[in-house]
């Protein structure tokens, strides 16, 4: 979406006073300004949410955004303090936190919460994928999907965009486009034949031109007006053929996928339309040609299809069943390494003063302000008014307007009424890559950062049984170091991450389990006494930690804190293990428990805002 170009100037001031009392009508953003810092920080977010670019350099961001170095580093410096990147090293990530802009906009269209039932029951019913699809600008992109665990199965990611032509729900959106939609499409087609800003699909075959075979200028005008023109013709069959599918999918109220992202895969489409009648999402049911055609395949599914569209239209009408959640506690101050006080990633919009007074001018106040309006937009099914926003994160009226008027121009937010809501293009922000992580993927670089900053092996394992089981581990390497593999099964009992779990289990199952488990002992300190494990447990659940020493194996001294989930139940334990000569017991947890604590809440951090599988 065009908008005024914006410069590499410093963070504009903000006004501090309350504009109308009264709540006005949506404000538009034809003659709007765009907030220049959080333009490029949109753009420095983008750049890391390409595929492959999830760790970059300062460097590489300006090349991939055209800002200025120094303009990049207050952009990642902000971003950082926000908690939506973070440094590994010289190089910055992505961090899973930035997963909450799109799951307000996913909460906000209210799409997933009503139609994913529908959705996993269907794909169920058929053994096929079935996903969900919204339009997005002249493309199409996938807010949910439910698959079959096969050998082949469907690839896509929620947050995938696809071209409109290349997919079933794509010729269901195009029958609603008028003349600047369609103008707009075309423009693309000609700019991008390939695909190339569609790195979810395989790119298009290039058009085969003439080689060139000599003759100086005149046979290379030749050859190349030769390519023009096959260009021309591949352009012409592609918009013809798209136009007739748009066509038949009007008249008949569903479309098909024969091979259009790739050989051998098809689809079926249906749409969904809103109370007004307008088309809103398309329901994909994915198969393979070595299962069906596509003939076999709608005559399997559209009965089943159509016999629910009216029920799922009636679903996206409804009211929420339940009240949208409350937006996320604000973080807890916790101890570094140092034992200094400091705050969880994203304690900056709670925290502004202290952000502005850590980082000088390299705090982009209005980026932060930018993105915590955008993320007030998800709040609830819907979205909010501009009081509500400007309520929800403490901003002036003024600077609250100023922000929503920008994300409109720039393709994020729109207005209905009085009210704002999230666009798709959201989830282009780091989505599909961070939803797609592992709850291995989510530890590991706070594993990473606590082995460097203790100098000692850091791990996390899960509750297996009467065991402990590792899921993750970073190993330091010294001429004595604990050599432990993913995998490795330890009993509860005697090992710290194991007493922390058992000690985050209701009472009379901690109980149960001690007894079952039969404590022997495995060293001479090993405690085995039920009676005397049960105080044990009792403390480590009231002191948020426990320390072995030595009770697993002679010289091995190891301390470990729980991990919850974002409703508070123990899913992991994280620990440092060490050698017992290198200090006492008091020692070894003056010197890693403000570590560890600190890991603890990097890591419970991002998995408030992360959805995925957790350990079992």
């Amino acid at each position: 979406m065009p908008h005024p170009p914006a410069t590499d100037s410093a963070d504009s001031a903000e006004p501090a006073g309350s504009a109308d009392s009264a709540e006005p009508t949506a404000p538009t953003a034809h003659d709007a300004a765009v907030v220049g810092p959080l333009e490029r920080g949109l753009a420095v977010l983008r750049a890391m949410s390409a595929p492959g670019s999830h760790r970059l350099r300062p460097s590489d961001l300006v090349h991939a955004t055209g800002l200025a170095r120094s303009t990049v580093d207050r952009v990642v410096a902000t971003l950082v303090r926000v908690g939506y990147l973070r440094a590994v090293g010289r190089d910055i990530e992505l961090t899973p936190r930035l997963l909450e802009l799109g799951d307000g906009y996913l909460t906000a269209s209210g799409i997933p919460a009503a139609l994913g039932p529908f959705a996993a029951r269907l794909a169920e019913e058929f053994d096929e994928s079935v996903s969900l699809a919204v339009p997005d600008g002249d493309g199409v992109r996938f807010v949910a999907q439910h698959t079959r665990r096969r050998t082949m199965s469907l690839a896509f990611r929620i947050g995938d965009l696809l071209p409109a032509e290349r997919c079933a729900p794509g010729a269901l959106f195009a029958a609603d486009w008028g003349p600047e939609e369609r103008t707009a499409w075309r423009a693309r087609r000609r700019a991008d034949p390939g695909d190339a800003g569609f790195p979810a699909v395989p790119p298009r075959p290039a058009v085969a031109g003439t080689t060139e075979t000599g003759g100086g200028e005149t046979a290379g005008e030749t050859a190349d007006e030769t390519a023009r023109e096959a260009a021309e013709k591949a352009a012409a069959r592609v918009e013809a053929d798209f136009e007739r599918r748009r066509a038949e999918a009007a008249e008949r109220g569903w479309a098909a996928d024969d091979g259009l992202i790739e050989p051998g895969l098809i689809a079926v489409a249906v749409p969904v339309a809103d109370a007004a009648g307008r088309v809103v999402c398309a329901v994909s049911v994915v198969s393979h040609s070595s299962r069906h055609t596509v003939h076999s395949l709608a005559a399997a599914v559209l009965p089943r299809l159509r016999e629910d569209l009216p029920a799922m239209a009636e679903a996206l009408a409804a009211p929420p069943a339940r009240p949208s959640p409350a937006p996320p506690p604000p973080p807890r101050p916790v101890q570094n390494e140092h034992g200094a006080s400091e705050y969880e990633p994203g304690a900056a919009e709670y925290e502004p003063e202290a952000a502005k007074a850590e980082l000088g001018s390299g705090y982009l106040q209005s980026l932060a302000r930018g993105l915590a309006v955008l993320r007030a937009l998800g709040v609830r099914p819907g979205g909010p008014s501009l009081a509500r926003v400007a309520e929800a994160t403490g901003l002036a009226r003024a600077t609250t307007r100023r922000a929503l008027l920008s994300l409109e121009q720039l393709g994020y937010a729109a207005s209905h009424g009085r009210l704002f809501h999230p666009l798709p293009r959201v989830l282009e922000l780091g989505y599909a890559h961070l939803s797609g992580l592992g709850f291995p993927d989510i530890v590991q670089p706070h594993l990473e950062a606590l082995a460097a900053r203790v100098r000692e092996s850091a791990s996390m394992a899960v509750l297996d049984g009467d065991e402990i089981r590792y899921i993750a581990r970073v190993p330091t390497y010294r001429i004595m170091s604990v050599n432990i593999g993913i995998g490795t099964r330890f009993p509860a009992y005697a090992t710290s991450m194991g007493r922390v779990l058992l000690a985050g289990l209701p009472a009379e199952e901690r109980a149960a389990r001690l007894v079952r488990a039969e404590p022997r002992p495995l060293t001479p300190r090993t405690v085995t006494d039920p009676r005397a494990l049960a105080r044990i447990l009792d403390a480590a659940a009231d002191g948020g930690h426990a320390l072995v020493d030595e009770e697993l194996e002679e010289g091995l001294r190891s301390i470990a804190v729980p991990v919850r989930d974002v409703s508070g139940r123990v899913v992991a334990a994280l620990n440092v293990s060490t050698h017992a000569g290198r200090g006492t017991a008091e020692e070894t947890r003056a010197a890693l428990l403000p570590a560890l604590r600190h890991a603890q809440a990097q890591v419970e951090a991002d998995l408030r805002a992360w959805r995925g599988e957790l350990p079992s």
